[in-house]
Order: C-alpha cells, then structure tokens, then sequence
C-alpha cells in the first residue's frame, strides 16, 4: 500500500520468535580436527529488541576457537534470518540461518571457504547438538566444529 508521497509504507517486520529455542546461557563442548581435545564454553542469547534482533556472544576457554559475537535479524521479505559474525580475530562473516521444527542451520557459501551447520535439539530444549562442516571448493565437505550445548538452569 503506498502513502499519500508515493512511498511504500513500512511492512511489519517478519518475527524470529521461532528463535526464542535459544535465549539464555549455554554451556559449550566442542571438536575440531584442528584442536587436540575437546574445547569448552560458555554461550549466550538475548534479544536486542524482542523477537527482531538476536544477539549471540560465544566464549571459549583458552585454547579453543575464537571468541565472537553475532547479530542476528532478516529482511521483511523472507523467512531465512542473516547473521553477522565477528571475531577477536578480526575475522568478519555472514551467515544465513533458519529455525524450524527442532532444527536450527546456519550456512555461508564462500569461494573458497564454505561452511555449514546442523543443529538438533534434545527433546527437552535444554540440549543442542550441532555438526559443522567446511568445504574449499564447494564440493568435498570435511568436519569442522561440532558443539554440544547445554542449557544453564
């Protein structure tokens, strides 16, 4: 519907309530090929504004993976949400993700450095387990992180 200027009214704003799964403090046990035993963490969730923007910071115990931290949100216009990610590294990534019956993906697909991510959640919510995996050329995947988290009472 346009207004009197011409101009298309603002369109309410798709919600990520699907995403509430998440909100709170995790626990974090992870693998990676490239660490020589499991890594530990702490994860949490919280609204930036209520059911719209989702902040996610993820530390890990010395040792492990990068610490970082990400916003997530999506276009009016579809169902799939972006996420951008940062790390103490510098490194700068965008993910798209989607939350649907129990199971929550993120992926990015990048010329040379593509990943993507499944994660199942226990029957209780209070557990997720995600298999991560990576690919240089966008045909062979090979493991990258898995995390178990655990959901902090």
């Amino acid at each position: 519907m346009n207004n009197r200027s011409g101009v298309q009214a603002p369109q309410p704003t798709v919600s990520l309530e699907r995403f509430g799964a998440l909100i709170g403090e995790w626990d974090m046990v992870g693998t990676h090929p490239g660490f020589p035993g499991p890594v530990h963490g702490h994860s949490t969730f919280e609204w930036l504004k209520q059911d719209a923007l989702l902040l996610w910071h993820f530390n890990w115990e010395r040792g492990g993976p990068p610490n970082a931290v990400s916003a997530i949100g999506h276009d009016d216009t579809v169902a799939t949400a972006t996420m951008l990610y940062t790390d103490e590294r510098g490194v700068a990534r965008i993910y798209l993700m989607s939350f649907e019956d129990g199971v929550w993906k993120m992926w990015r697909e990048s010329p040379g450095f593509s990943q993507r991510m499944t994660g199942k959640f226990g029957s209780d919510g209070n557990m997720i387990t995600v298999h991560g995996e990576l690919s240089r050329d966008g045909s062979h995947w090979e493991q990258d992180l898995d995390i178990t988290y655990t959901k902090r009472p």
